[in-house]
């Protein structure tokens, strides 16, 4: 088992490698993107991903602190399932009412990988292979979507 300050140092060693392996490729509109922190342009919905040592997701959350309004957002990202799944050629799983750390609530379209770690460097292949595709159909998907989300701003 790691310390945490190793711990830590591996998990930001993986996403620094993770940002420089993506850094060349554009956004689906052809500009520069930070593809680590992907900015939506909603401030409570997010693009997340997360690795840990079993197991990765990537994610789409809707994190509005009020609940009516966060599922207002998710059944708008219901009526786009069909534009979702052209964009990721995927099933992925609908979660209404996640409950992620410190018992917060949360909505979110998630995708998991399992069986492998961000402290292994071995499995770091197969992580960015997981990742890169999915964070690039998000994007696509996201180009077309976000205006669906302009009315609850």
């Amino acid at each position: 088992m790691f310390k945490r300050d190793d711990a830590a140092r591996l998990r930001e060693e993986f996403w620094t490698t993770f940002g420089k392996y993506m850094s060349p490729v554009p956004s689906s509109e052809g500009e520069k993107i930070n593809w680590i922190n992907y900015r939506t342009g909603f401030k409570d919905i997010l693009f997340r991903m997360d690795a840990d040592n079993h197991s990765a997701m990537i994610s789409i959350s809707c994190e509005q602190q009020d609940a009516d309004m966060r599922e207002l957002y998710f059944q708008q990202c219901k009526e786009l399932k069909k534009m979702f799944h052209a964009s990721v050629a995927e099933e992925w799983k609908w979660q209404s009412n996640a409950v992620v750390v410190e018992q917060k609530v949360i909505s979110r379209i998630c995708k998991e990988l399992h069986g492998f770690s961000v402290f292994n460097k071995e499995h770091w292949p197969e992580l960015i292979s997981f990742f890169k595709p999915r964070i690039i159909a998000l994007d696509q998907f996201w180009e077309n979507a976000r205006y669906s989300f302009e009315a609850f701003r």
